[in-house]
């Protein structure tokens, strides 16, 4: 079976996100085909779950926390991975594949996944994802270069402009080429792509825990379309407004609650289930969002969605089946604070912030 869908990544997040989506999508014949996952380092304690994957059953994702208020626990079978395959063990197979199968490309290779060394490329696998890319590509490229669309899922703003400008930047460099660089820069499709949504825990041998909330946003280009017809997964104008509606609201957040946990000294292993279980707590983070983040974002127009963001994430930080720890969110505050709370202002001048620029201030 031909898969028009090749996965970087055997993460847990993408097993409770881009496969499951496909795997319900396909049940309504609304997915052009499955997935081959491929594993793209070298951890022995993951090779195993390469099995697990495939299996013709599929495999749990438990879906556990609160909807509008009301809880949710049930078990979805993923059953849209049927391949799975390694770049250690199994390189010129996924050569073979990317070449002759490929639709799309999708990704989520960690924190350090677009770190390139010196002499990635002088290996017959190269070390880093971008250059194991760029040699995929070249495949394809030398096979008849098919169009194709690739659908990064790391956390990085505008992650296909990135992914992109460093695949060009190694082609160029190490191979060459100028008509593979132009179709390179011309023949695929980069998308930039938003993923949200809490995977909390792993299921051994292949599975995960994750919230009811989720999102794939995806912004519209030329020539793109979208993976599958699903409700979680959305084709946009612009990913402006969804990466601050995330980075503002929800990070936010849990940055004003992790100042609050600083400041008064609270329970080292506080969650924030815990702490907004507190009522003066709960009442300061609500008027926060509602006397000065929601006027922030209604400034710009985007008042209702911003309303709307938040009583969704206040349910996603109530969730009973999480154990989300302060002391982990609390890490680099004041980066964060920067980041979360500071550019917020900047981005919003009109709107006066006082509770939240006592943060910035401290």
């Amino acid at each position: 079976m031909k898969t028009p869908f090749v996965q970087f990544g055997t993460s847990r997040f993408l097993q409770a996100h881009a496969d499951l989506f496909i795997s319900e999508a396909l049940e309504r014949q609304e997915a052009p085909g499955r997935i081959t996952v491929v594993q793209t380092t070298g951890s022995a304690e993951r090779s195993g779950r390469l099995v697990a994957l495939t299996q013709p059953d599929g495999y749990p994702v438990m879906i556990r926390g609160l909807a509008d208020g009301k809880p949710v626990d049930k078990i979805e079978r993923v059953k849209s991975v049927v391949r799975a395959v390694s770049t250690n063990d199994n390189w010129d197979a996924v050569c073979h594949i990317v070449a002759d199968e490929a639709e799309f490309l999708i990704s989520n290779t960690g924190d350090t996944g677009y770190d390139v060394s010196g002499d990635d490329l002088s290996t017959y696998v190269p070390l880093s994802f971008p250059g194991k890319l760029l040699l995929l590509l070249k495949a394809r490229f030398d096979a008849g270069g098919k169009p194709l669309t690739i659908l990064p899922c790391e956390l990085v703003s505008r992650n296909g402009d990135v992914l992109k400008a460093i695949v060009l930047e190694l082609a160029r460099e190490r191979l060459g080429d100028p008509q593979f660089v132009f179709w390179l820069a011309n023949a695929i499709i980069w998308a930039n792509t938003l993923v949200d949504r809490i995977v909390s825990e792993p299921i051994e041998p292949a599975g995960a825990v994750a919230e009811p909330y989720a999102l794939w946003a995806i912004e519209k280009q030329r020539g793109l379309r979208a993976p599958c017809a699903h409700e979680c997964v959305i084709l946009v104008d612009d990913l402006t407004h969804y990466e601050k509606l995330k980075l503002h609201i929800l990070n936010l957040g849990h940055t004003v609650l992790a100042d609050i946990w600083l400041r008064q000294g609270r329970d080292p292993d506080e969650t924030v289930r815990q702490i907004l279980a507190d009522a003066d707590v709960a009442r300061r983070l609500e008027d926060i969002y509602a006397q000065e983040v929601v006027p922030a974002f209604a400034a710009k127009g985007l008042g209702r969605q911003a309303s709307a963001y938040v009583a969704t994430t206040l349910d996603r930080f109530r969730n009973p089946f999480l154990d989300h720890r302060m002391g982990d969110i609390a890490n680099h505050h004041t980066e964060k604070i920067v980041r979360r709370i500071a550019e917020l202002r900047r981005w919003s001048p009109e709107v006066a912030m006082p509770m939240l620029s006592a943060i910035c201030d401290q």
